[in-house]
C-alpha cells in the first residue's frame, strides 16, 4: 500500500450538500471488497471531545469569535488524530474521513477571514504534520449544494451563513487544489454520484499498488 509505512489516509472535501457522506460511503464498500480495513469518520464528532465541540459550535446562543471558532474545531482535530485516526494508520489501515484540516483553512480562513497560513500552521501542530495522501474536493456550485441541505434540519453555526460566505470558501477550496494538484483530486459534485465514485476509484487504484 502506499504511503511511508502508515495505512493510506482519504479525506473528502467540500461545501455544503456536496456528497462527501454518500462518496465515504461507497468507497468503503469498493475497498472492504477488496480485502481492506476501512475506518470512515468525521469532523469534528469523530471522537467523544469532538463530539462535545461540536455541541458546543452548534449553541446559537454563544457568540464565537472567528479564531475561537477555528480553535475549537482544532482541539477536535488534534484529539481525533490522536485517537482515532492515527492508531489505524498505524495499523497500515485506511482511513476515509469526512473533513480534515483543509475545512478549517476554507471554513475559517478564505471564509471567516483568518489568515490562511496561520490556519495552516495551527492545523499542523494539532495534526502532528499529518497530511493526507489523498484529499477528494467535491465541487458543487453553492446555490446547488444549499438547496440540498435546505429539506434537512435546522442550518448548523456554518450552514446558516449566507451565499457569499459559502462562495468564498468554495473559491478557497479551488485555490487550495491548485496549490497542491498532487494531493487534490477535484470532481464535480453534480454528477451522478455512481459516476463520481468511478473517477475516484480510478486515482485510489494508483495509491493501492
Amino acid at each position: 500500500m502506499a504511503t511511508s509505512r502508515l495505512g493510506l489516509f482519504i479525506t473528502l472535501e467540500g461545501g455544503e450538500g456536496s456528497g462527501k457522506s454518500t462518496q465515504a460511503q461507497a468507497l468503503k464498500a469498493l475497498l472492504e471488497d477488496r480485502g481492506f480495513s476501512v475506518t470512515v469518520t468525521r469532523e469534528p464528532a469523530g471522537c467523544p471531545l469532538g463530539q462535545r465541540v461540536q455541541e458546543l459550535l452548534n449553541d446559537r446562543s454563544l457568540k464565537l469569535a472567528p479564531w475561537s471558532e477555528f480553535l475549537l474545531f482544532a482541539a477536535a482535530r488534534a484529539q481525533h488524530v490522536a485517537e482515532v485516526i492515527r492508531p489505524v494508520l498505524e495499523r497500515g489501515e485506511v482511513v476515509i474521513c469526512d473533513r480534515f484540516g483543509d475545512s478549517s483553512v476554507a471554513y475559517q480562513g478564505y471564509g471567516r477571514g483568518l489568515s490562511v497560513e496561520n490556519v495552516r500552521e495551527v492545523n499542523r501542530m494539532a495534526t502532528r504534520g499529518l497530511v493526507p495522501d489523498l484529499t477528494v474536493l467535491l465541487n458543487v456550485p453553492v446555490e446547488t449544494g444549499l438547496g440540498r441541505k435546505a429539506g434537512e434540519k435546522a442550518p448548523d453555526r456554518i450552514g446558516q451563513e449566507g451565499a457569499a460566505f459559502h462562495e468564498r470558501v468554495r473559491q478557497g477550496y479551488l485555490a487550495m487544489a491548485a496549490r497542491e494538484p498532487d494531493r487534490f483530486l477535484v470532481r464535480d459534485g453534480t454528477l451522478a454520484p455512481e459516476e463520481i465514485t468511478r473517477t475516484i476509484w480510478r486515482r485510489l487504484e494508483l495509491l493501492l499498488t
